[in-house]
């Protein structure tokens, strides 16, 4: 994916989610410039290649702000519902973004160590994404958890942290911290 594509995909992205966030409950009310803006300060520093899966994927947070950011990967945003499968598809699609797909499923569904990477802003806790990043890893994957300020990464001997950015969204203090699993 090129810088035109990444640029295209980025203003996808924010064009169709202002036109669709109320009708399809998106995101709530407010700028939508403070997803972006958080999901960005999150990743701050993440060079993702290889294939990553975002989980719980809904209004595109952060799997296609990651897509915009890294060419070097590819990426698999995944849903259970319909709905927000068919906006991810309509941003994907009319982007013409290449190396991002949509897969509407549940994420026990999903194959075991088939992915470089793992990201999840409002999936689950943080607990239960590395729980679901310990299945879907291959050896040396990392994971990205978003958290509150205060947030505790849960305790984790199976992995190391590799990058943690704190950062204030709207005075809200927030964490951005990217997990690499430990070799075994």
């Amino acid at each position: 994916m090129g810088a035109m594509e990444r640029a295209a995909l980025d203003a996808t992205h924010r064009r169709l989610l202002e036109r669709f966030r109320k009708v399809m409950n998106l995101v709530g009310p407010g700028s939508i410039g403070v997803h972006f803006e958080d999901c960005a300060s999150a990743l701050s520093g993440l060079k993702a290649t290889g294939a990553w899966v975002d989980l719980g994927s809904g209004a595109g947070f952060p799997g296609l702000v990651l897509a915009a950011r890294c060419p070097e990967a590819t990426f698999e945003l995944v849903d259970s519902r319909q709905k927000r499968c068919a906006f991810l598809e309509q941003v994907v699609g009319e982007a013409e973004a290449t190396g991002v797909t949509v897969t509407c499923a549940r994420v026990e569904d999903l194959a075991s160590a088939s992915y470089d990477g793992v990201t999840a802003r409002a999936f689950a806790a943080p607990d239960e994404v590395l729980d679901q990043a310990r299945r879907l890893l291959r050896p040396g994957g990392r994971a990205v958890l978003f958290l509150q300020e205060d947030g505790e990464v849960p305790d984790a001997a199976d992995f190391e942290v590799e990058l943690d950015n704190h950062y204030t969204v709207e005075g809200k203090r927030r964490r951005g911290v990217v997990l690499r699993a430990r070799q075994a």
